[in-house]
């Protein structure tokens, strides 16, 4: 009976573990979309920049 319980505590963290996990994944990729955006953003701003001057 007890060492039921055990798989059930272990299959519990995994599940936990693995939730974290994709939870992490997830917000680093949110975090890069926003990166790449306000980068391609500043690329953008520079060429209008450049253009101006010449």
């Amino acid at each position: 009976m007890n060492h039921l319980h055990v798989d059930i505590a272990r299959a519990q963290m995994s599940a936990r573990l693995g939730e974290a996990e994709q939870a992490r994944r997830s917000h680093q990729l949110a975090r890069s979309i926003r990166m790449h955006r306000k980068a391609e953003t500043a690329a953008q701003q520079a060429r209008t920049a450049l253009a101006r001057a010449l």
